[in-house]
């Protein structure tokens, strides 16, 4: 029996597998950029649900836009 606090929540989706025309390429930043923190760090595939196909793409992508400096490597406070 689940515990009677302890919420479920729906399973997160891959924004790239639902919405294949949507763009995975270091040349569009504004895509990219929806994947970092506040900090520019790359968000991890459980909490933005990707999956691990499109999660590795995403960061080799976010890596490259980083160095033709499409990407901040870190943001400070």
């Amino acid at each position: 029996m689940a515990h009677p606090y302890r919420r479920r929540s729906r399973r997160k989706v891959c924004r790239f597998c639902v919405n294949p025309e949507l763009p995975l390429d270091y040349k569009h930043p504004e895509v990219l950029g929806q994947f970092l923190s506040e900090r520019a760090k790359i968000i991890p595939s459980r909490i933005s649900g990707n999956c691990a196909h499109h999660q590795r793409l995403l960061s080799v992508e976010i890596k490259r836009a980083r160095n033709v400096a499409l990407l901040p490597f870190t943001r400070l406070p």
